[in-house]
């Protein structure tokens, strides 16, 4: 079974100030998610579901269904607030989505093979897929069903325009991951990097910390999981605005009862992304490097 890849693009960026899934940065008008996409063919993946919003349907369908359906099979899914289990609603004044978590949810009936999820704003490198896939098809040969991470370190993740949210991740000798930790305010002060928590504590950081990226390897067996702790976070947070249900807490509640296992992969590639719009620039002149070095052509989809 040729895995799929899942890409999380139903976030209207709201530090970077737009959508900036669709922000051209390559020479012939690509996207992050364009080299994502590409990436993922060349490593053996033969189908893509997009979470979107359905107020961008138009851009996307514009943008990447035309171009990208003569190479890939295309799917689309729609996040919206008001997709939850029976007997929940949403909370006066809540506009934000739910989460990463709540966006696999959309996917559920769409994926039936070993699949990868991703964001649509970073960019992972072509070694970050051929690692994911490799691991795959070792799980299938042994007939085993465990999930996987593509792991980064801390330093080579931040944004030097503001802070960004990382799953902090502690894997054990073996490189089986133990505990991941969603921290949603970690920046650079001086020497250091720290994450700020909610309650205003401080929590110091080293450089090669490993943090998830949103580089997850699952398969279908995720979704009865989704359903069962999507609920009890509803339960116990439904009624909070700005709560979310994220991936990273998902898959650390699964290890820690011993539900599922989780194997951090290391990555030999880059990763870079775009977090704010002063991000942009070296972006678009990192493409331009690997261009030049011969990993991607001038034009993607010729």
């Amino acid at each position: 079974m040729k895995p799929t890849l899942v890409i999380l693009a139903a976030g209207i960026g709201s530090r970077y100030g737009g959508l900036k899934q669709i922000d051209p940065i390559g020479p012939a008008g690509e996207t992050i998610l364009d080299y994502s996409v590409y990436d993922a063919i060349r490593a053996g993946f033969n189908k893509v579901v997009f979470i979107i919003r359905k107020e961008i349907e138009n851009d996307f369908r514009e943008i990447f269904v035309s171009k990208l359906e003569p190479h890939i099979e295309i799917e689309l899914v729609y996040q919206e607030l008001d997709k939850l289990p029976a007997g929940y609603t949403v909370p006066e004044g809540r506009t934000k989505p739910w989460g990463t978590g709540h966006a696999l949810m959309m996917t559920a009936g769409k994926v039936h093979t070993p699949f990868a999820i991703i964001n649509a704003d970073d960019y992972y490198g072509p070694d970050a897929f051929r690692t994911l896939a490799a691991f795959f098809e070792e799980q299938q040969a042994s007939g085993d069903q465990d999930y996987a991470m593509v792991a980064y370190e801390l330093r080579n993740t931040l944004s030097d325009f503001g802070s960004v949210a990382r799953g902090v991740c502690v894997p054990d000798r073996d490189n089986w991951l133990k505990s991941v930790t969603e921290m949603t305010k970690i920046e650079r002060v001086g020497d250091g990097i720290i994450n700020t928590m909610p309650d205003g504590g401080i929590v110091k950081l080293e450089e090669d910390t490993l943090v998830s990226m949103n580089f997850w390897g699952f398969t279908p067996s995720v979704y009865k999981h989704i359903d069962t702790e999507f609920i009890k976070f509803l339960d116990a947070n439904g009624q909070t605005e700005k709560a979310e249900f994220y991936i990273p807490v998902l898959v650390d509640t699964l290890i820690k009862s011993g539900l599922e296992k989780v194997k951090v992969l290391s990555n030999p590639g880059q990763w870079f992304g775009i977090t704010y719009k002063e991000d942009k620039p070296l972006v678009v002149e990192k493409i331009r490097a690997l261009i030049r070095n011969g990993e991607y052509p001038e034009s993607l989809w010729k």
